[in-house]
């Protein structure tokens, strides 16, 4: 069997923008990159139900940078532009479709701007509200230059959840049909661990969050009602006897709900968690990726296989999962993607 995997990545150095691999289950190799679409430092994207791929875009070809989201029709390769939403400034970060609201969410980090766009009916998208996060800064070097939120997706409730790694903030929105925001609650982290990205257990009522800067991993505990996150536990994702730097990045829970999986950059390293019966977790694996700056990483359709982008390397790394321990071993690592820095299994 073949699947297939959309890589996002930079284009600051060989890099087009957009590729495809295949993931051949027989052989247990991936295979065959194909570039998808042309598009400035794709760094992260996402593809929607009718194939239509909306990515992170970016323009230095004038004096001033643009920033904002491309359109690509899937459907083909290569892809068939249908839209570049920019304006002027830096690019987003983040991007996601929901496709029970028809809406699109990107967070911009350097902005401090969520957005939200209403998918049309030829696939396009129209900006329908933004809003930008204010607050007092955390401590680190990297929060001093104000919010930088780095996630905007939905919640198992249907609210939306933000992660700001700026201001060591997350919010909780209501989203209307219309695309309209409605802030609930808010919850702040402890100073410096700078939130980038989210999972959860709805069965369990957690939401797993990964901290950037501390490279910590917080189990929340989510109250439906009133949309309040507390703390239930904080862990760390690297050895206490590291001492150099890193940026704990990607985070996401296998579909039976029981392990977590969270990407180091620096230690270069994916750690596993078993999830306890309440919620809590317990470290099981800590594993090289085969490569510098594992920046996000995914499974395949029955999650036997992880595919990791280690983006300085310039690398894809291939680990098989075994889905009762949750532990992953290594099946390759020299499979070539310039500065890959998104993986995002493709809709069938």
């Amino acid at each position: 069997m073949t699947e297939k995997f959309l890589i996002g990545t930079y284009t600051r150095k060989s890099s087009e923008g957009i590729y495809q691999v295949e993931l051949d289950t027989q052989t247990e190799r991936l295979q065959n990159l194909t570039l998808v679409g042309k598009a400035g430092s794709p760094t992260y994207l996402a593809e929607s139900n009718q194939h239509v791929i909306y990515a992170i875009n970016r323009d230095d070809s004038q004096a001033e940078p643009y920033g904002g989201l491309v359109g690509l029709d899937g459907n083909t390769l290569p892809a068939s532009s249908l839209q570049q939403v920019m304006e002027p400034g830096s690019s987003p970060a983040y991007v996601t479709v929901d496709e029970t609201r028809q809406l699109v969410l990107s967070a911009n980090y350097h902005s401090g701007v969520v957005t939200v766009y209403r998918i049309n009916s030829d696939q396009t998208l129209t900006e329908t509200d933004r809003v930008q996060d204010q607050g007092m800064v955390g401590p680190q070097p990297e929060q001093a230059d104000g919010p930088h939120p780095h996630y905007a997706d939905r919640l198992f409730d249907q609210r939306v959840l933000v992660c700001d790694l700026g201001l060591d903030r997350l919010y909780c929105y209501d989203l209307d049909n219309t695309g309209k925001l409605h802030l609930v609650n808010q919850m702040q982290t402890s100073p410096g661990f700078g939130p980038r990205h989210a999972d959860y257990v709805e069965e369990l009522g957690k939401v797993y969050l990964v901290g950037e800067l501390s490279s910590e991993l917080a189990v929340l505990d989510y109250d439906e009602e009133t949309a309040q996150l507390t703390v239930q536990q904080v862990v760390s994702t690297i050895p206490t006897d590291w001492t150099t730097h890193n940026g704990a990045a990607a985070i996401h829970i296998s579909a039976d709900h029981r392990f977590v999986y969270v990407s180091n950059r620096g230690n270069d390293t994916l750690a596993v968690f078993a999830i306890q019966p309440d919620g809590s977790v317990k470290q099981v694996q800590l594993i090289s990726t085969g490569g510098e700056f594992p920046r996000d990483f995914n499974f395949n359709c029955d999650q036997r296989y992880v595919v990791v982008a280690n983006q300085e390397s310039d690398n894809l790394s291939l680990f098989a999962r075994n889905r009762d321990t949750g532990k992953l071993t290594m099946l390759q690592d020299n499979f070539k993607v310039p500065e890959g820095t998104c993986v995002a299994l493709r809709k069938n």
